[in-house]
């Protein structure tokens, strides 16, 4: 065999006579690059897998006192054809809520952290919005029952803000098996009193009934068949409330023919704005002075404003649309608190007394510093 003077083989490299440990460095590097690859692979396959929640972010903005299109046309949001109609300015906005995702259809764990970073986003468990064994049918013709509803709600909230005196009836319409009210009401009777006191909404009823406690028996005057008739029931106490055991909805008998339309939003949280823009119309001079207001909350017909959902998708739904004012239920403040957008002011909303105040000092150029509101950090 032939070999160089210092006695390497001829078939042998003298460069590979260095330290055995340098050969192994680059199969070590190429082995710990080989597991990165592996690991963002199963990362990225990972984020791609579909997650238990759902993403809520601002939704479309509806002007009550301005149109809607429906197909080729433009159509009022309020229609009030039979009464004088004041002319309006401005805007009030109603705000809704889209989300993303449904059973089954869940967004990726990708779309999820861009969620939680998105300061207009929000993800939610599927099953907070998507209640186990419900339909989707179901859950749809809820929240379109829901709409109707408030609604109606929002016509008698208004009628009654502007002094106009109508029935208003509390109505049973269903009974709990097992509850005390089995047996004593029954469906399609109107709740007239409570002890004594007049009931013309849900939320009066419940105010009653929790007054009245689970001690001693509530006595109710109903009227059944047009004939009144005075019945006992003991309250008890269900999921922390005090409760006769039936489920009630309000019947109404309006003098001013109204009619609300907005297609493809459901839910009760559209109640307070149809209201206020109901005012408006109703009532000469704009309310708004040309402002954008906008807000959210549920109503009953004594005016009394209540907590709804996505309120934090609201505030940025209001922002996008050019709003510096919003009406919140003050049932909500917490979750708007440190999230209100710069340059808006959050005013704590309890009735629709309160709101209408609100907006017309707005109108007014007035000062609303005396007003309540939600805090902003």
């Amino acid at each position: 065999m032939s070999i160089f003077d210092d006695g390497t083989p001829l078939s042998e490299d003298p460069r590979s006579r260095a330290d055995p440990t340098t050969s192994r460095r680059p199969l070590g590097q190429r082995v710990g690059g080989w597991a990165i690859a592996v690991a963002a692979v199963i990362g990225l396959l990972f984020a791609l897998l579909p997650s238990p929640y759902v993403i809520e972010q601002p939704g479309p903005v509806y002007d009550t006192l301005g149109v809607a299109e429906r197909g080729d046309q433009e159509i009022p949001l309020i229609e009030i054809p039979d009464e004088e109609t004041f002319p309006t300015e401005g805007e009030l906005n109603l705000l809704t809520v889209t989300v993303l995702g449904r059973p089954g259809q869940t967004p990726n764990w990708l779309d999820v952290l861009g969620a939680w970073f998105d300061r207009t986003r929000s993800a939610v468990p599927v099953d907070a919005i998507f209640p186990p064994g419900l339909s989707d049918a179901d859950r749809d013709a809820q929240n379109e029952a829901a709409m109707v509803d408030s609604q109606q709600d929002a016509i008698a909230a208004a009628l009654v803000e502007l002094g106009y005196d109508f029935p208003r009836e509390v109505t049973v319409a269903g009974i709990v098996e097992g509850s005390p009210a089995e047996g004593v009401l029954e469906e399609g009777d109107v709740i007239a009193e409570v002890n004594g006191v007049p009931v013309h909404a849900i939320e009066e009823l419940r105010e009653a009934v929790r007054r009245n406690g689970t001690d001693t028996p509530a006595n109710l005057v109903v009227v059944r068949d047009g004939a009144e008739e005075t019945v006992a029931v003991t309250p008890i106490e269900r999921d922390d409330a005090v409760v006769l055991g039936v489920g009630v909805r309000m019947r109404y008998e309006f003098p001013v023919d109204v009619t609300l339309q907005l297609d493809n939003v459901g839910g009760p949280s559209a109640g307070m704005m149809f209201a206020l823009g109901i005012v408006d119309k109703l009532t000469p001079g704009a309310m708004t002075g040309g402002e954008i207001v906008a807000g959210t909350g549920t109503i009953d017909s004594a005016g009394e404003v209540g907590a709804i959902g996505g309120i934090r998708q609201k505030l940025w739904g209001a922002e996008e649309a050019g709003a510096e004012w919003f009406l919140a239920p003050e049932s909500n403040c917490a979750e708007v608190t440190g999230h209100v957008p710069d340059g808006m002011t959050v005013f704590a909303i309890s009735t629709l007394d309160e709101a209408r105040s609100i907006v017309e000092a707005v109108g007014d150029d007035a000062d609303t510093s005396g007003f309540a509101s939600c805090a902003a950090s």
